[in-house]
């Protein structure tokens, strides 16, 4: 699949007592461009804000020709992974997956064969018809990356994905999703506060303070 330019023009998100004020930010069309900061400085307005989950002031963000800033939140295609994985209590693993394909409207025959090379990449086959509380952590947050990219977005979103997780699963959960992310050929945007995120999978780093990128 070929990417296009993403150029953010403008973002502005303006609050009671702070604001989030971003123009001409050029993310790269391949490979894990990270946001990094501290709490605080504007990583999850900004993330929030580009995926339409946030009331903006203004959003102007073209991509391949497009301005997403105008499409809703299901229009844009983008996957997404939060600190909190958010899956379905009430659902298995499979389940889970196959709701946000159906979401996205994926046919069960390419469904099927997705989630097949996906389950294996991150290593969840055993766990797919497990209910979500049953699950550790890290398998949590790969069944979430599974959900994120099955349908094949046209980016992936993932927020402080591996903050939930303890030191020595981190790094083993880094690798992993480098691996995947740069198997699967699909530009990344990673927000975190984690030098260590940024040391391990980014290809390009942006910093972000007082709402403002440096």
């Amino acid at each position: 699949m070929e990417y296009k330019l993403s150029l953010v023009e403008k973002l502005i998100i303006e609050y009671s007592d702070f604001s989030v004020r971003i123009e001409k930010w050029e993310l790269l069309d391949s490979g894990v461009n990270v946001l990094w900061g501290p709490s605080g400085s504007g990583k999850t307005s900004v993330f929030r804000g580009l995926l339409g989950l946030e009331n903006v002031k203004e959003c102007k963000w073209v991509f391949g020709g497009e301005d997403l800033g105008r499409l809703s939140p299901g229009q844009k295609n983008i996957g997404v992974v939060f600190q909190t994985y958010d899956l379905f209590p009430h659902m298995t693993a499979y389940e889970n997956i196959q709701f946000a394909a159906e979401a996205k409207k994926v046919n069960s025959t390419d469904f099927e064969n997705q989630l097949n090379g996906i389950s294996k990449k991150l290593r969840i086959e055993h766990v797919l018809n497990k209910k979500a509380p049953l699950l550790s952590g890290g398998e949590q947050q790969r069944v979430a990356m599974a959900r994120a990219v099955v349908g094949k977005p046209r980016m992936l979103f993932l927020d402080e994905p591996f903050s939930a997780l303890d030191e020595e699963l981190k790094q083993e959960s880094r690798e992993l999703v480098r691996d995947f992310i740069k198997e699967q050929n699909i530009p990344v945007l990673l927000i975190t506060h984690d030098k260590r995120d940024v040391d391990v999978l980014s290809d390009k780093v942006f910093e972000i303070k007082n709402g403002q990128l440096l």
